[in-house]
């Protein structure tokens, strides 16, 4: 009886461990081997130890990727999260009538999807017959012949990014703003708080956990980006790899070139990235909560 009570939670537990053992820890355990070996085509492949991960270091193109999702990343964590942010506070002001419907307007290219928005801002960043340039052109007589995805290739995803998870963004940031204490608000408020000083003091602090979290998804899925370059660029990286991100770089690498161990290298670089900031948010995080 008591061997069967200790080994229950085993047995138990075992179909979980297996399915997690099949389908996690040996394929990674599989990707780590990879990164370490240089691949031939389907099936010839050698050994070289970390010589992949010594060629990224001199790589420009990876380089080139790596700066790009950069830029990208900071137009998300600074443009479109403040923006998000401004909005859930309007919406949560008093006297706003049809707030339900301006969330859900807001919200609902976040149900779009991918290949639908990546081929709308294609078709409004198109040059001569785009929506943006014939707009511009008979207001203030612009060229019809520019390209936005040519000469402002990470411009124009930021934008389409903008118009895809601003509102999306803004349902965590009005979740968020629930927590204000309302008590607290009126009291800043007859002590003569502005309202920069009531958002810096009374609401910040009460929707830091919640900026925190959606900074860090934000960071994590502007490293990730691949469908909406791919697809507003038709298949490439743009003009001068403008558009190249990291995970657009380890396709190349992996599926148009073979070399599966030097794309498993660019993975596992990717995931030591995201994890060093998953950690450094994580510690801020705590950090802050030891402080209050």
């Amino acid at each position: 009886m008591n061997i069967s009570r200790r080994f229950a939670p085993w047995i138990l537990l075992a179909p979980f461990l297996a399915t997690f053992a099949v389908f996690f820890v040996y394929p990674v355990f599989q990707s780590l081997l990879l990164a370490c070996r240089q691949t031939f085509g389907n099936t010839a492949s050698a050994w070289v130890g970390l010589d992949n991960f010594s060629r990224l270091a001199v790589d420009p193109m990876f380089w080139k990727a790596v700066a790009n999702t950069f830029v990208f990343t900071l137009g998300s964590v600074f443009i479109q999260l403040p923006l998000a942010l401004l909005l859930a506070i309007l919406l949560q002001s008093p006297g706003i009538r049809g707030r339900g419907f301006y969330r859900l307007a807001l919200f609902s290219p976040a149900m779009v999807g991918i290949p639908f928005s990546a081929t709308m801002f294609a078709v409004i960043f198109e040059k001569r017959t785009g929506v943006l340039n014939q707009v511009l052109h008979r207001v203030v007589g612009f060229d019809l012949d520019y390209s936005w995805l040519q000469e402002h290739v990470m411009w124009a995803l930021i934008v389409a990014a903008l118009w895809m998870y601003t509102g999306f963004n803004m349902v965590f940031f009005s979740a968020a703003l629930q927590n204000v204490r309302r008590d607290v608000a009126e009291a800043a408020i007859i002590d003569g708080a502005g309202p920069w000083n009531r958002f810096l003091h009374v609401t910040l602090p009460a929707i830091r956990p919640v900026a925190g979290f959606v900074v860090l998804l934000s960071v994590i899925g502007s490293f990730q980006l691949f469908e909406l370059p791919w697809l507003m660029l038709n298949s490439t990286a743009g003009p001068d790899n403008r558009g190249l991100t990291v995970v657009m770089y380890l396709y190349q690498v992996g599926f148009e070139t073979g070399n599966l161990g030097h794309a498993s290298a660019v993975g596992w670089v990717l995931t030591v990235i995201l994890a060093a900031l998953a950690a450094v948010q994580r510690w801020s995080a705590r950090g802050e909560e030891m402080g209050t």
